[in-house]
């Protein structure tokens, strides 16, 4: 079954505007991969559903079923349908052995015996539409456990719909110039805190999976969904900063009388090497004394500063750390080889999003070296940054006991 490819260019502009939403969403490739390997079924779709239309905004396809994105179905001739007018999840293993379906005409229509369809509400309770998946093989869908897991993933795309409108929303009131400043600031405190909810769900749905009978390759989805979802946290703890920071309240700390600064400092500097094994890293350690500070906070830093390094460094050469402290003072300096930073740049290194339209790509929201700023600034310290074309130096200095 194939559409008509003029159908896309034939939606409304708000059925359009969906399915580019969804098409921008990066974790529903993924959705529907596991969807598809969840439930045995190997055609799935999210679908916007209206009273006059049915529109696929994301198809996972392995049977060549032959819809799109953009791709429209007759509304009266699916199943959705029904689940938009009665709000229930539709579940069947073996139409032509259904007491109700084996009558139906959609399942005849379409070719297929196994079906799922799971409503989608957004966040005030307005139905959007349905994620459905289907096969022309009979199924086995009678685990209570695979419609809770779908329902995860229909929140979690609700949640993320949300998020991409108030992007949306956002990029276009900060076209005025004169309110960019304010207005980024409110909106990376909404999208800090909105974005705990579908990482809460895609969480959930891994570890439910992650409890199922599975093989190899479900295992690799399972592990990639909490190694994003591990991402995703620190990319919101970032942004929390980054408010917190910008709307007056500073970064918050505890500070407490470190015995075990060194071995905190040295367990992030094993993670980093975990995650670049090719990258050399030199360690020192010379903490003699007591410090009072937030070790974890102090970790975040490190960490920051040495993802900086190892980023941005020349690949042949070490990154160095190096920790010492006196009766006084604590000092934490990273250094790495490589192009010394341009003068110009250096005035802005520890502002928020200072990368410039030039930088390279790299990963990221470009907060952590404000965000090691900050920390800083919490302890009563100082972040400081010297560059030549011997090497590039951060060096962190505060009291070891901090009024």
């Amino acid at each position: 079954m194939h559409t008509d490819s003029n159908q896309q260019a034939m939606l409304g502009r708000p059925i359009a505007d969906d399915v580019k939403r969804v098409g921008r969403l990066g974790s529903v490739p993924t959705i529907l991969q596991t969807v598809a390997h969840t439930t045995g079924l190997r055609f799935a779709v999210i679908a916007r559903v209206t009273d006059t239309s049915w529109t696929a905004c994301a198809v996972h396809d392995a049977i060549e079923f032959g819809l799109k994105p953009g791709g429209e179905l007759l509304l009266e001739s699916t199943i959705c349908n029904e689940v938009r007018q009665h709000h229930q999840p539709v579940v069947f293993g073996h139409a032509s052995m259904h007491p109700h379906f084996c009558n139906h005409p959609v399942p005849k229509q379409y070719g297929f015996e196994s079906y799922v369809s799971i409503p989608i509400f957004r966040a005030g309770g307005e139905f959007f539409g349905t994620l459905c998946a289907l096969d022309p093989l009979p199924a086995k869908l009678d685990d209570p456990h695979m419609v809770k897991t779908l329902e995860l993933f229909t929140r979690l795309i609700a949640a993320e719909l949300e998020t991409e409108e108030k992007l949306e929303h956002s990029a276009n009131a900060l076209l005025d110039a004169q309110e960019t400043a304010k207005l980024r600031e409110q909106f990376i405190a909404v999208l800090g805190h909105d974005l705990r909810s579908p990482l809460s769900a895609v969480q959930v749905g891994a570890d439910l999976l992650k409890s199922m009978e599975k093989d190899a390759r479900s295992d690799r989805i399972v592990d990639h969904i909490l190694r994003s979802c591990e991402r995703m946290t620190e990319m919101i703890e970032n942004i929390l900063d980054f408010a917190r920071g910008r709307m007056g309240g500073g970064i918050p700390v505890t500070l407490q009388p470190q015995d075990n600064l060194a071995a905190e400092l040295q367990h992030v500097i094993a993670e980093v090497r975990g995650s670049h094994p090719g990258r050399e890293i030199r360690a020192t350690m010379a903490i003699e004394h007591a410090v009072t500070a937030d070790s974890r906070r102090i970790a975040q830093l490190l960490a920051n500063l040495l993802n900086n390094a190892v980023a941005h460094g020349a690949a042949d050469q070490p990154v160095s750390v190096a920790a010492r402290c006196d009766a006084q003072d604590f000092e934490l300096s990273v250094t790495n080889g490589g192009q010394p930073i341009p003068p110009d740049k250096l005035g802005r290194l520890f502002q928020p999003f200072s990368r410039g339209a030039d930088a390279a790509p790299q990963p990221g929201l470009g907060l952590g070296l404000y965000i090691a700023a900050e920390v800083a600034k919490a302890h009563r310290g100082s972040l400081a940054v010297s560059s030549t074309e011997a090497a590039t130096q951060f060096v962190f200095r505060m009291p070891v006991s901090p009024a």
